[in-house]
């Protein structure tokens, strides 16, 4: 059948089985808009308030489904406004599909109104990016952009169409996509090997990143951690790949993570890194992490293999293929007194904080308890984002949503915005700082234009909290420019945005003003003030190596 260029983009994203989309028009993408409009019965499109929102609402939806996420922007401003939430999927491998439309092909490279070379600008924060300059080269196109977001290890693809393409009539014939497989890179052989390093260990250990949750292995890695008879932790992005009540989990690791798997790591004698990158907020000094330790590393990805640590052995391969093969071989280990070891080190290093004030943690503890570890939660970036990885139990994956990777402020409400539509049976809860919400609290008005009945808490203490943090403790508390005492009121902002408001000041009004938003099935704000100079613990100073993780008793003992 011919259709226009605006008709096969539509026709594409059908055959890929997007149910919706997210993005703001411009002059650009107009004929794909007016082809949008004429399947508003078949593709939802959700108009942001920004761009910025639109791609990080897509990122959310992607990373609470498993599907791909689709936004789109016209050219120049439009397009370059999608670029910090495109870096953000790619630093966390989240599948995602950016449709730009750019000017019409005689006027590229001239310097014409709103034409921005927004495949060259984001080239390196995408899997691949395309230029479409030909209606026949279309289709295809779109084809390879779906299968390439979310072959192998998962991200951005960037497809931009110059305006006069999704206007041209072609031959449209319509295609079943091919769902992509991912192939095993590794031998019987490399199996054998791996499993000796694994029935060798007195004191093993298990690291989980964020492919384990991409891959889906949740019930293999449970599996294999009873196999293994070992206790496991988990960064930022692996947060609910494994039940987070276990008796084996230990926590997080890391710059935030508990004493239990800091200590615990740098005692194994066997690491093994599960779809984890050894990130450096994880490693901290890379020379003297895990010293006593021998590393397996399991990854999809093999230039991630001996990149910041170096593996004995590895397996490269999708992590539900690779545990799957290791469970079916791998006898089952005891290390009773290992492990008896490492409950000791939870029993002795509990996270704590002070109960007798309103504080973040005691937030996310009633959010916990409330919702019964059943919410989806998303968080911005900063003392919110530690607070609520730690305090808040994840016993499923994608239900923690966060910017591990880039760390960008302003993620959180797009992203639940995104998570809410694309698990609409779920409550979804976006924990911010009052420094990350001014960043994109514009996107309460896209919840209140289609009911969408997200719940934003916003914990305000008037200060960027995580880098005062870093003042008090290695600057002198000099606060530059850290202090955010002025006259906005969030509750007035977000009433004014059209959605409800209530504020939180005391730890008895918590429990009831986050059940009246649960009951109301309408976005709501929560602010909570809490104080300016809480902190986050455990933490390891940057570059220090993780064993010398340190909490607040051991600040007060030291000064």
């Amino acid at each position: 059948m011919l259709l226009t260029g605006a008709e096969i983009v539509i026709e594409c994203l059908k055959e890929q089985g997007v149910d919706t989309v997210f993005g703001y028009p411009g002059g650009t993408i107009l004929n794909v808009y007016d082809a949008l409009y004429m399947h508003s019965n078949e593709i939802n499109h959700i108009l942001t308030s920004h761009e910025q929102g639109a791609v990080h609402a897509a990122d959310g939806y992607a990373r609470a489904t498993g599907k791909v996420g689709v936004c789109m922007a016209t050219s120049g401003p439009g397009a370059t406004n999608l670029v910090t939430g495109i870096a953000t999927a790619y630093m966390d491998s989240v599948p995602l599909v950016a449709i730009t439309a750019n000017v019409n092909l005689p006027l590229l490279g001239k310097d014409s109104f709103q034409e921005v070379d927004i495949a060259g600008v984001t080239m390196p924060i995408t899997k691949h990016g395309y230029i479409v300059k030909n209606v026949a080269d279309l289709a295809n196109t779109l084809r390879k952009a779906f299968t390439i977001a979310q072959s192998g290890r998962p991200g951005p693809v960037l497809v931009d169409i110059t305006k006069d393409v999704t206007a041209a009539v072609t031959e449209y014939v319509p295609v079943r996509p091919d769902r992509p497989g991912h192939k095993a890179r590794y031998t019987e052989e490399d199996l054998e090997n791996v499993l000796k390093f694994l029935q060798s260990a007195k004191k093993p250990f298990l690291y989980l990143g964020g492919g384990a949750v991409i891959s889906g292995a949740s019930e293999e890695v449970a599996r294999f951690a009873e196999l293994m008879d070992a206790p496991v932790c988990d960064t930022l992005m692996g947060k609910g790949a494994f039940d987070g009540k276990s008796p084996r989990y230990t926590g997080m690791i890391g710059m935030h993570g508990t004493k239990a798997s800091n200590l615990g790591v740098s005692e194994c004698d066997l690491l093994v890194a599960l779809g984890a990158r050894f990130s450096d907020r994880v490693i901290g000094n890379p020379k003297r992490f895990a010293e006593n330790a021998r590393i397996l590393h399991f990854d999809i990805d093999a230039a991630e293999i001996n990149k910041n640590i170096h593996a004995d052995a590895f397996l490269v391969g999708d992590l539900k293929a690779v545990l799957h093969d290791l469970n079916e071989r791998l006898a089952p280990q005891s290390h009773p007194e290992w492990m008896e070891h490492v409950a000791s080190l939870k029993a002795k290093y509990p996270l704590k904080y002070d109960t007798q004030a309103l504080s973040c943690p005691y937030v996310v503890e009633t959010i916990d308890r409330v919702t019964e570890g059943d919410a989806i939660i998303t968080t911005d970036v900063g003392q919110h984002q530690m607070w609520a990885a730690q305090y808040y139990h994840y016993t499923k994956p994608r239900t923690f949503l966060s910017s591990g990777g880039l760390g960008t402020m302003g993620y959180g409400l797009g992203a639940c915005i995104g998570a809410q539509i694309g698990q609409p049976d779920k409550v979804c809860i976006n924990i911010a700082g009052d420094g990350c919400f001014r960043m994109n609290m514009q996107e309460l008005a896209t919840a209140s234009r289609y009911g969408i009945p997200i719940i934003e808490v916003v914990i305000n203490n008037h200060v960027l909290g995580m880098v005062r943090q870093w003042q008090t403790l290695f600057y002198g508390k000099r606060y530059s420019q850290t202090i955010l005492q002025d006259k906005v009121d969030f509750c007035k902002v977000a009433e004014g945005l059209g959605c409800e408001s209530i504020r939180v000041t005391k730890k008895e009004e918590m429990e009831p003003a986050l059940r009246k938003a649960i009951a109301l099935k309408a976005p709501v704000l929560i602010e909570c003030i809490i104080p300016e100079d809480d902190k986050v613990f455990p933490m390891v100073p940057a570059g220090a190596p993780i064993s010398e993780v340190f909490d607040g008793d051991d600040l007060q003992r030291n000064s």
